[in-house]
């Protein structure tokens, strides 16, 4: 177990054979001191990304100065098929990609969640999903189709244009084929269940449309809308940020984690 001068969590490095993606994954557990209240589960996809983030410093700190709940963190390491195993389990994207989100889902679920209740015995407060571009488009799927699981979502700079045509056919059209808008659009409304969503103004410089507002804040903005239509509040059940100097990087979803972190695990509601 690894722990930092200066820091109250530790890390802990496990790895799991999983059947159902047929390799070994790497989890690193950032695991909080003892405390009185039962901790909030935080799953993060893209788990070996965290340590350039600096999530543990993030988390030491926060939890320091007594601005969030316990929180046990796991971050779920990638593997080479990562475009494989990140995506819409319902349907692949138009290359293909994504073909292994549901196997990606059954690890998450019938493996991994497993082996932290049995690790951690404990009655979490909440349990939560987060990811990073492609991985935050995961997060967001797995948390739309197991509602009853997560409470809250994180999704950073999510790859949100994930569609089912290339945007280059003539008859190419955001609101039938971008895949997460239309699940969203054909589901159901789940109490309890709340969004962040962060995007930067500097994510990309793709414009396909040509209005003048890159294609990751739009397509956010846009999904923002389809969750307003099923019933989710802007302010309540949506938080949105828009980092006017926000890039497609690690220093960047860094540095709006701490913002996450307190909005989903606010210390002065615990268990909420």
């Amino acid at each position: 177990m690894q722990e930092m001068s200066g820091t109250v969590f530790s890390v802990d490095s496990e790895t799991l054979g999983s059947v159902a993606l047929n390799r070994e994954v790497r989890i690193d557990l950032y695991v909080p001191p003892a405390s009185d209240f039962p901790p909030a589960l935080l799953l993060i996809n893209d788990g070996q990304n965290l340590e350039e983030m600096g999530l543990l410093a993030i988390l030491s700190d926060l939890y320091g100065r007594d601005l969030i709940q316990p929180l046990l963190a796991v971050g779920i390491h990638a593997g080479e098929l990562r475009k494989r195993e990140y995506g819409i389990r319902a349907e692949p994207d138009y290359l293909g990609r994504g073909d292994l989100a549901g196997a990606y889902q059954a690890f998450v679920l019938t493996e991994l969640l497993p082996f932290i209740y049995e690790k951690f015995p404990l009655n979490f407060s909440q349990r939560s999903i987060a990811g990073f571009s492609l991985g935050g488009l995961s997060a967001l799927d797995i948390a739309w189709s197991h509602p009853a699981l997560f409470q809250t979502v994180g999704v950073f700079s999510g790859s949100l244009w994930w569609r089912s045509v290339a945007q280059e056919l003539a008859y190419y059209n955001d609101d039938q084929h971008r895949i997460m808008h239309q699940q969203i659009r054909k589901g159901e409304f789940q109490p309890g269940l709340r969004f962040y969503l962060q995007c930067g103004n500097m994510d990309e410089t793709r414009d396909r449309n040509g209005n003048g507002i890159i294609d990751s804040i739009e397509d956010t903005i846009d999904l923002m809308k389809e969750l307003e239509a099923k019933g989710y509040r802007l302010g309540k059940d949506i938080h949105y940020r828009e980092m006017v100097d926000g890039r497609h990087d690690m220093e960047t979803w860094g540095r709006s984690m701490p913002e996450f972190l307190q909005w989903a695990f606010p210390k002065n509601n615990p268990g909420r």
